[in-house]
């Protein structure tokens, strides 16, 4: 069970901290690695809090952390002294863990299927002595780092459940009303005003067009654009070459053993059988290989054009024509912007972006058709386009607020004139007829739903909970607007939640609450006290330019 627990409770740790800068290094001014709850920190104890959080990482990730694109050297250094931090408080609080659990955990954590990955022993448990020679052999990590690594994990995790307690007391009677209140369904009738429904009443003219572009002139700005010159490698010229590769090799055998390893796991969902979950894996293979053979093209591309001198943009170009092939430029596109030519390489945009006069050319960019590589081809400012420029979307636009006006307008004195006739003692659906309006009957729907089929397209989930469980059964709601135009309810009724499947799942539920109230507990402490003990690292302070407090 610790290793259900654990990855949740400090992985999160990583990202805590991570908004703010900090600067790499262990130690501050004087080699002092600063204090926390009063203990000067030494050099040993944070070397070995990072061996702590690097084994950990790599036995629930299946690589080390400073592998991982997605974690920054800053943040391995903040978690490394939040690590300390939770173990000194453990310690002043006399948790520790026996040997025996240490070992056991120890075991655990051998089976876990992300370090067999990462050690090469796919489909079974590591070795002790193999996971051993792994660590000495990748890091230098000895067994002695493994168990204080187990160790400092095991700990951290019953401080969470020491400091958690307060989400332990939650009763069944209170996980009760919770349920009853999320899973409390509402019967109800909708009446829809959708804009589109009156954009046929909204008259155009061209002084009422001009003006709103005026009056919107700032909407219509364009932001800063890029064009870039670009070659790509596509995908298919290299499937047959990969298909050869591959035949060369035992494919099968490594289909097999994919398959032993993932089964039929969600990125082969639509597979039926084993044998189709293998033609998708062969297909996989295949498409890999492909792409690395790609690669290789690109890099015959890429070596001799940022080895020219002097740099500029029209190199690019020269070594397209060189190598007999046909660049491309693009349509200017903004950082937002997702060009139709670059579907299936969304990375490109960021690249683009990130290129200037002194670097004008990307590095290989991967995406699902091939290899691209870029380089820059104009800057454009931000700038307002001329009323002629961009008529056809004012109009549109002028247009489609106007409907969606009139369709607020709809709904207000549908409110106000169905309530008067409710009062007189009407039905609801007499009301909404005379209004013109037919009511929409609503699947029953409650806090927990994620869906009302009736109201697809014409209003969010959300909107309609808030909505209905804002307003009495037998009452009618105020008019709400949507993106679609808007829409008012008619209450009828509220329904009880079953009674057999609250007794069924309630257990589960208090449990699920429970543990949610002792994270919660836990990270708010967590948050306090690393805000003030952190204060006292060098080493995670934001550095200072002279002049600057």
């Amino acid at each position: 069970m610790w290793w259900t627990i654990i990855p949740l409770t400090i992985i999160s740790f990583v990202w805590f901290m991570g908004s703010g800068p900090a600067r790499k290094g262990g130690g501050g001014a004087g080699g002092t690695y600063g204090t926390i709850y009063g203990h000067e920190l030494t050099a040993e104890e944070v070397e070995q809090s990072q061996r702590n959080f690097y084994v950990f990482f790599l036995v629930n990730y299946g690589e080390w952390p400073d592998k991982n694109r997605n974690i920054t050297p800053s943040q391995i250094e903040q978690q490394t002294y939040l690590n300390i931090l939770l173990t000194q408080k453990a310690k002043s609080l006399g948790i520790s863990v026996p040997d025996d659990v240490v070992a056991d955990a120890a075991s655990q954590m051998l089976r876990s299927s992300a370090l067999a990955r990462a050690v090469g022993t796919p489909n079974q448990a590591v070795p002790m002595e193999k996971f051993l020679e792994f660590l000495q052999k990748t890091k230098g990590f000895t067994a002695a780092d493994f168990q204080e690594s187990v160790r400092s994990q095991l700990v951290v995790e019953q401080l969470r459940l020491t400091l958690g307690l307060s989400g332990v007391l939650v009763t069944p009677q209170e996980a009760a009303a919770l349920y009853d209140r999320e899973h409390q369904e509402v019967s109800a009738q909708a009446v829809f005003f959708s804009a589109t429904n009156y954009a046929s009443q909204v008259g155009v003219s061209s002084a009422e067009v001009g003006q709103f572009f005026t009056n919107y002139m700032a909407y219509y700005r364009l932001p800063e654009r890029v064009q870039v010159n670009y070659v790509w490698f596509n995908l298919t010229n290299f499937i047959e070459q990969a298909r050869v590769e591959w035949a060369k090799t035992n494919l099968e055998q490594t289909v097999d053993g994919f398959y032993r390893q993932y089964g039929m796991t969600e990125d082969f969902k639509d597979a039926k059988t084993p044998e189709a979950a293998k033609a998708k894996i062969r297909d996989l293979l295949i498409q890999r290989r492909a792409l690395n053979d790609a690669a290789v093209q690109a890099r015959e591309f890429i070596t001799p054009l940022f080895a020219m001198e002097p740099v500029n943009a029209e190199n690019f170009l020269a070594v397209a024509k060189q190598k007999g092939l046909a660049a491309k430029t693009s349509a200017p596109f903004g950082a937002n912007d997702q060009p139709v030519e670059f579907a299936n390489a969304p990375s490109v945009v960021k690249s683009a972006f990130a290129l200037d006069t002194n670097s004008p050319f990307s590095d290989l960019i991967a995406g699902e058709d091939g290899i691209y590589l870029i380089g820059l081809a104009s800057q454009l400012p931000s700038t307002v386009p001329s009323f002629t420029e961009v008529s056809a979307r004012v109009t549109k636009d002028y247009r489609s607020q106007m409907a969606l006006a009139l369709a607020h307008k709809a709904g207000t004195n549908f409110y106000a004139n169905v309530s008067a006739q409710l009062a007189a003692g009407k039905s609801f659906a007499q009301a909404a007829v005379a209004q013109g309006h037919a009511p929409t009957a609503l699947s029953p729907f409650s806090l927990s739903s994620s869906e009302v089929p009736e109201a697809a397209g014409h209003a969010e989930i959300n909107e309609l909970k808030q909505t209905a469980f804002g307003t009495a059964a037998g009452q009618l709601s105020h008019f709400t607007s949507s993106a679609d135009g808007g829409f008012v309810l008619y209450v009828q009724k509220f329904e009880a939640a079953d009674a057999a499947k609250k007794a069924a799942e309630l257990p589960q539920i208090v449990s699920q609450i429970r543990r949610g109230r002792q994270n919660e507990a836990f990270n708010i402490w967590v948050n306090t006290e690393a805000a003030r003990e952190l204060r006292n690292i060098p080493a995670l302070q934001q550095p200072t330019t002279a002049g600057q407090p």
